[in-house]
């Protein structure tokens, strides 16, 4: 069974995958991580950013592992280095790439063949895994999600500003809304989940309740 859990930066998203993963035992898969993680190689190789094949050339051929809460690429744990701003700001190369996005998708379904997993991510519910059991689109106000990932941010030792935050995360979503492939929007059939006067667990309670009346 395929869980897709699509929504903008900020949502709750990845938080909430990982513990529905944990509270149903699936495999949980966070896509944005691989993305990342492409960028993060692109910049450790010295890729020309102005390179378009170049960085598809990257994520032909890095080895990106995901394990529990760990993030490897080429054996080197990189957990931490892709969530950095700067990274952050990199991704864009990768995620608003086609040929990046056609490998990633791909990879991505080979991870999923024949497993029970949650899945989060942009592109999960309506390119990745289209005739995923149950999909939902997790989402939140701007001011919220900038809120969350400032905050998450300042606690990994950051100085960035909260309104610095926001701005980026504007800039994020309006690419992210208009990329010509994989763009961010909630699939016809996707349940729609607004976060912002819930708690994760409460997020997590009302997921696994759709889950379970769709499986019984």
């Amino acid at each position: 069974m395929i869980i897709c859990i699509d929504g903008p930066a900020g949502a709750g998203k990845s938080t909430v995958a990982r513990r529905l993963a944990e509270r149903l035992g699936f495999r949980m898969l966070d896509t944005g991580a691989m993305y990342r993680s492409v960028a993060w190689a692109a910049r450790r190789d010295g890729v020309d950013w102005n390179d378009p094949a170049a960085i598809v050339d990257v994520a032909g051929r890095i080895k990106i592992e995901l394990v529990d809460d760990t993030v490897r690429v080429d054996g080197q744990d990189v957990t931490a280095e892709i969530r950095t701003p700067e990274i952050t700001s990199l991704t864009r190369y990768a995620a608003d790439n086609p040929g990046v996005r056609e490998h990633m998708v791909a990879l991505q379904r080979q991870i999923g063949e024949g497993r029970d997993m949650v899945t989060e991510g942009r592109d999960q519910g309506t390119v990745v895994f289209p005739d995923a059991a149950c999909k939902f689109f997790v989402t939140a106000s701007p001011e919220t999600r900038a809120r969350r990932r400032w905050e998450e941010l300042r606690a990994r030792g950051s100085d960035i500003t909260l309104e610095e935050v926001l701005s980026q995360q504007e800039q994020r979503d309006a690419r992210d809304s208009r990329r010509e492939v994989g763009p961010l929007k909630p699939a016809p059939d996707a349940v729609i989940v607004a976060t912002d006067d819930l708690t994760i667990d409460e997020v997590v309670a009302k997921l696994e309740a759709e889950v379970a009346r769709r499986r019984s």
